[in-house]
């Protein structure tokens, strides 16, 4: 795995990426061998030398490249980051952008005809300077299988996190998460911007019901369940939702239903029957619609590749 630097590059946005792939907590094995490259008087963040151990031409040997968020809009990024990125990417490389990062994707012409996002902030200029790509404002990361993309900060955590979890698995991804302190999923779907913060601590109005409703997964709740365990309409549940989380109390549901059945798929060896009972799914028809709706994988196909004893 290479991180390409460039000089300027913002700090958050690299440092986050190094912490998550470029620390081997003894989780996965092989883990990843984050290589940096670039120029060898980059500096980083306005004051640090990044001191980049390989050239921008090593970017073509990787199987992954991640690229941080870019310095300066106002400038074009560099042909020799250009070039190294086209040469990546046709050697099959996998391409993950984190927040204004997708400008130099976008330079590259490797966004041209694919969905992606860049920073709530600066998607409107995205698709202004290049029209060809299929700008998504509202999300907070976009996998199109070899070009990833990520909105600003942290949702390029989120993006690294997502990474961690398709290679090896939720229970590993989620394990870094606890360990950095973050939200150990966030769909890449959900919404950017909400209407208030979304809470760093477990005191917000749905902390007991999430949490209530984490304990009955295997049961058949509906909003209407949830509205009068919060003592709330429907209507106001609604609202407290796509506030706190983003998304709606339907979809908020079947996403826990999702990573319940990735934990058990895991760390278990339930049947997908029994899977199905113990996430509320009903049937092992519509677990496995589900489980490959948002993770790309039949369950079997998943226990297979992520299973903990494999």
């Amino acid at each position: 795995m290479a991180l390409a630097v460039t000089d300027g590059t913002p700090l958050f946005e690299l440092a986050g990426a190094h912490e998550i792939f470029g620390v081997d907590r003894g989780l996965a094995s092989p883990w990843y061998t984050l290589e940096v490259c670039g120029p060898r008087t980059a500096g980083v963040g306005g004051w640090l030398r990044a001191r980049p151990e390989h050239g921008l031409d090593r970017l073509a040997t990787a199987s992954t490249v991640v690229v941080p968020a870019w310095r300066d809009l106002e400038e074009e990024p560099p042909g020799a980051l250009i070039a190294a990125l086209r040469a990546a990417h046709a050697a099959g490389a996998r391409i993950v952008s984190l927040c204004t990062g997708a400008f130099v994707l976008a330079a590259a012409g490797l966004l041209d005809d694919r969905p992606a996002t860049t920073h709530w902030a600066h998607t409107d200029l995205l698709a202004e300077r290049h029209p060809r790509v299929r700008v998504r404002p509202d999300v907070l990361y976009v996998d199109d299988g070899t070009v990833l993309t990520s909105a600003g900060k942290a949702a390029g955590i989120d993006l690294c996190l997502h990474v961690v979890r398709v290679d090896h698995g939720a229970a590993v991804a989620n394990a870094i998460a606890r360990t950095l302190v973050v939200p150990p999923h966030r769909s890449g779907g959900q919404a950017q911007f909400v209407p208030a913060p979304v809470p760093a601590t477990d005191d917000h109005v749905l902390a007991d019901l999430m949490a209530w409703a984490g304990e009955r997964l295997d049961q058949p709740l509906t909003v209407t369940d949830l509205a009068r365990r919060a003592n709330l309409s429907t209507r106001t549940l609604a609202r407290h939702f796509a506030a706190v989380a983003g998304t709606s109390p339907l979809r908020w549901l079947l996403a826990q239903r999702v990573h319940r059945a990735q934990e058990l798929l895991e760390t278990t060896d339930a049947s997908v029957e029994q899977i199905a009972a113990r996430t509320g799914m009903g049937t092992a028809t519509t677990l496995r619609r589900h489980v490959n709706r948002v993770l790309g994988l039949p369950p079997e196909a998943y226990r297979r590749t992520f299973h903990l004893t494999r």
